[in-house]
């Protein structure tokens, strides 16, 4: 276990209660003791093979009618029933279909010790390469026939593999000291409990990108967007700020990717304002879809159709496009007073974009 000395985290080795070791020794024992005296609940296949069972009973005992209308030989039919005679209904499980008989090993100890030495000489080689080298001095063995040795030696615990983790590589420290995975049953209900952040690219000539922040609240789809001339963390924690003070809600949880921009300054922006921060699964943008549907919202009914101004400020300072269709959720219903006036509620918000860099 772990525990802090002077503020250091240290491993402690041991156990911290007397008669810890026993005691977790005892517990598994008494819990499969417990377990004994409880009937073991069915297969999906044994409760098929009860079901017809039963239906055999019910209508007479009648084997061939039974097999007909279930369409099985009756030989099958009547192995099922003696089990189910002697053992009851645990008799219809599934049973292990190995042979009696089984192919026995062939080779003799001197050509195992002989796999053996070369292979911990070169850990890292294989049976392709091993056989060849065995015929060389003399053996009479397939390549087949050593991967088999190589493997009765690992399942013997005999063969010494080598460590696939390269001994000079450092492992990284977590990157995300605050973020963590959303928890399944976190269920947003109110406008703020989630509010999705992303970044897109946005390249309006050749040479020429911008970056567009935009934040989507996944009960009332109100929306902030940024327009910036990089994704960086600086950027983000700005956004941030446009984040908080433009919605008439608070926000309680920001749901955001695995992207550089949303770390460092944006996570302990979120730690300071108390805000929680979830971050997705890498290569999950399925999870993000609200946000998702906005960007391409964004691109096509506004940067798609407005003339590219000179620098970003006056980009930010263009009029906002035809607004989308009121939101018929009903969370919001008054109407809301922005920086361009009086906007009826629900409504996506056009991406202005006022933020400043």
């Amino acid at each position: 276990m772990k525990r802090l000395e002077r503020g250091v985290p240290m491993q402690v080795y041991g156990a911290v209660i007397p008669g810890a070791a026993a005691i977790a020794r005892l517990l598994p024992q008494q819990a499969n003791e417990t377990r004994a005296g409880q009937p073991r609940p069915l297969s999906k296949g044994a409760r098929e093979r009860l079901r017809r069972i039963r239906w055999y009973e019910e209508h007479g005992r009648r084997v061939r009618l039974t097999c007909r209308h279930w369409g099985m030989s009756s030989s099958t039919f009547y192995m099922w029933l003696r089990r189910y005679q002697r053992l009851g209904p645990a008799g219809l499980e599934e049973r292990s279909r190995r042979p009696r008989r089984v192919r026995q090993p062939r080779w003799g100890h001197e050509l195992v010790q002989a796999v053996r030495v070369l292979r911990e000489r070169h850990p890292g080689w294989g049976k392709d390469k091993l056989a060849p080298l065995l015929q060389a001095v003399g053996w009479q063995c397939s390549t087949s026939k050593v991967g088999r040795i190589i493997s009765a030696l690992k399942k013997q615990g005999l063969l010494i593999e080598a460590p696939h983790k390269d001994p000079w590589r450092i492992s990284r420290p977590r990157s995300r000291p605050y973020a963590i995975r959303k928890p399944k049953d976190y269920i947003p209900k109110e406008p703020g409990d989630l509010v999705q952040v992303d970044s897109a690219d946005i390249r309006p000539l050749p040479g020429v990108i911008r970056k567009h922040f935009t934040a989507r609240d996944v009960v009332s789809k109100w929306d902030v967007v940024g327009v910036y001339y990089q994704a960086t963390a600086r950027s983000a924690g700005e956004f941030l700020a446009e984040l908080l003070s433009r919605p008439p809600f608070t926000v309680r949880a920001i749901q955001v990717d695995g992207g550089s921009e949303f770390k460092a300054d944006f996570e302990l922006l979120c730690q300071h304002h108390d805000i929680r921060l979830f971050v997705l699964p890498p290569r999950s943008p399925k999870l993000n879809g609200c946000v998702e549907r906005a960007q391409r919202t964004h691109r096509e009914e506004f940067y798609n159709v407005i003339d590219w101004p000179d620098s970003i400020q006056e980009l930010r300072r263009l009029p906002p496009p035809i607004p989308r269709l009121p939101d018929t959720s009903g969370v919001l219903t008054a109407p809301l007073q922005t920086e361009n006036g009086l906007r009826s509620a629900g409504r996506s918000p056009s991406p202005v974009l006022h933020s400043t860099s």
